[in-house]
């Protein structure tokens, strides 16, 4: 399978990569991005075979589908991972909340987020092509708080590759940041900035295609790649859970295969719904992708009125901080999709010089085709949690979300819905006691405790031990100097 730029080709890239190659090199002509160039087909037929496939064995055929250029073996390695999720036999359990409502639980991993399935595996896919080239690389990540922790737990101690990650100080929940400045592999840098989650990524995107910043680092022998979803080697892995919990809801006997079903996504960086719609054009059957938000609710502009409006707008810190986030790098890879690239690289310049563009009435008919979506307050996220505890399941802020989505924009109240969970609560812990009991916590830890001793809540052995072990990370810097901090890093 080959892979195109979604801003079309400038003459400075080669028209074409493989899977391997976009996964080392993922920014493109233009500041875009790579995206395959067709999709396989995952027909009824397919969904029939695997009805009886555990994940790994699915995943594994899908990835064949995509016909990826690396050795079976390697990927053989990369899915054996999911192994050590809690159960290595039901990776990804999906749980059945109301009569209509499934969650599939994608936080079952080393670090408790969803981030887990897809980086788990790429890490040690990115490693294994750049040992097999005999290079070094440089891992970028920015993260708004469950990115950081999964890329570095995936790329600790792993042949060729360092990892920089970049969090925005103040951004993430207490346990997400003990999560990274707790990391102790000598390959591994953590470094807190004085922003948000975009000046993160801004960073990041402006180095990966920053002529000065690679020539700097081939000097060394280093060449640079990311671990964001701006990576497709992230994507590829995020679009076989919605084929399992699909898959998951028939084996349950909840729906005949074939049956439509809603997946309800809470968004950030957008990469969690773009492997569902890729999941949904390759023939999985999907009714509606839900998007839900927070209070930083430009996804629910964009796709109710076709408007991405950044002028004047500020990242509004919320309960819900993984989805604090503006500017969603993944909407590119859906205006590619629909629109092609010469659009896509008129709406993604003007977003960058004007902060603003606007779709055609006929361009938003295209994406509301498949999308819908609402943004929820802390308020209502509260309640949702609230609710759903003293009816007997427990679920994060940001899994919430979705829950207020559900009950807006579900048009067919006979079609399931799905509601991708990404985080255990313990990632958010005083959010849940105040939303379960009302009461202000002063901080994670004792948060934890107060969980725990309601006799309903568990805390995982990696939670636990965040407390106990020393921060060896602990740098925090202007957003003006990432470049300057990260050249440092090879100063040895």
């Amino acid at each position: 399978m080959n892979f195109i730029e979604t801003r079309g080709n400038d003459g400075h890239f080669p028209p074409q990569f493989t899977f391997s190659q976009a996964i080392l090199s993922p920014m493109s002509s233009y500041g875009g991005l790579y995206s395959p160039e067709s999709l396989p087909s995952l027909d009824q037929a397919f969904l029939q075979a695997h009805l009886d496939s555990d994940y790994k064995t699915l995943a594994k055929a899908v990835l064949m589908k995509f016909e990826v250029d690396i050795p079976e073996e390697v990927i053989d390695r990369a899915l054996a991972l999911y192994d050590q999720f809690d159960d290595p036999k039901h990776p990804v359990p999906v749980v059945k909340v109301t009569d209509r409502i499934f969650v599939s639980e994608l936080f079952h991993g080393p670090t408790r987020a969803f981030k887990d399935m897809a980086l788990q595996p790429f890490g040690t896919l990115l490693s294994a092509v750049a040992q097999a080239r005999q290079e070094q690389f440089l891992i970028l990540a920015a993260t708004s708080g469950d990115t950081g922790p999964a890329a570095l737990d995936t790329f600790r101690d792993k042949p060729n590759v360092q990892v920089v990650c970049m969090y925005p100080e103040g951004g993430t929940s207490d346990v997400q940041r003990l999560q990274m400045v707790t990391e102790a592999g000598k390959n591994l840098k953590v470094i807190g900035i004085k922003g948000d989650f975009d000046d993160a990524q801004s960073a990041l995107k402006t180095l990966l295609t920053s002529d000065e910043f690679k020539a700097t680092l081939q000097q060394k022998g280093i060449s640079v790649s990311a671990a964001n979803s701006v990576n497709f080697g992230r994507i590829i892995f995020q679009t076989l859970y919605h084929i399992h919990s699909y898959l998951e809801l028939v084996r349950m006997g909840e729906i005949s295969l074939g049956e439509p079903v809603y997946l309800n996504v809470p968004s950030g960086n957008f990469g969690n719904a773009l492997g569902g719609y890729y999941a949904y054009k390759m023939g999985l059957p999907v009714a509606k992708i839900l998007i839900a938000s927070n209070d930083n609710n430009v996804l629910t502009q964009f796709i109710n009125q076709g408007v991405y409006d950044l002028r004047g707008a500020q990242v509004q810190p919320t309960k819900s901080p993984a989805m604090d986030i503006l500017k969603s790098s993944n909407i590119e890879r859906i205006l590619f999709d629909m629109l092609g690239a010469k659009r896509t690289r008129e709406l993604m310049l003007a977003l960058d010089k004007d902060k603003f563009y606007q779709l055609t009435p006929a361009e938003l008919a295209k994406v509301q085709a498949i999308f819908a979506a609402d943004y929820c307050t802390d308020e209502e996220g509260a309640h949702y949690i609230k609710q759903h505890f003293e009816q007997g399941y427990l679920m994060d802020p940001h899994t919430a979300t979705s829950f207020k989505v559900d009950a807006t924009q579900v048009d067919n109240p006979a079609i399931k819905s799905i509601i991708y969970s990404t985080a255990e609560w313990t990632k958010f812990s005083p959010t849940i006691v105040a939303s379960v009991f009302g009461e202000d916590v002063a901080n994670d830890e004792a948060a934890l405790q107060k969980m725990a001793a309601t006799g309903q809540a568990c805390i995982p052995k990696q939670i636990a031990a965040l407390f106990t072990k020393p921060a060896v990370q602990d740098k925090v810097i202007d957003k003006n100097d990432i470049e300057a901090e990260i050249l440092r890093f090879f100063e040895v």
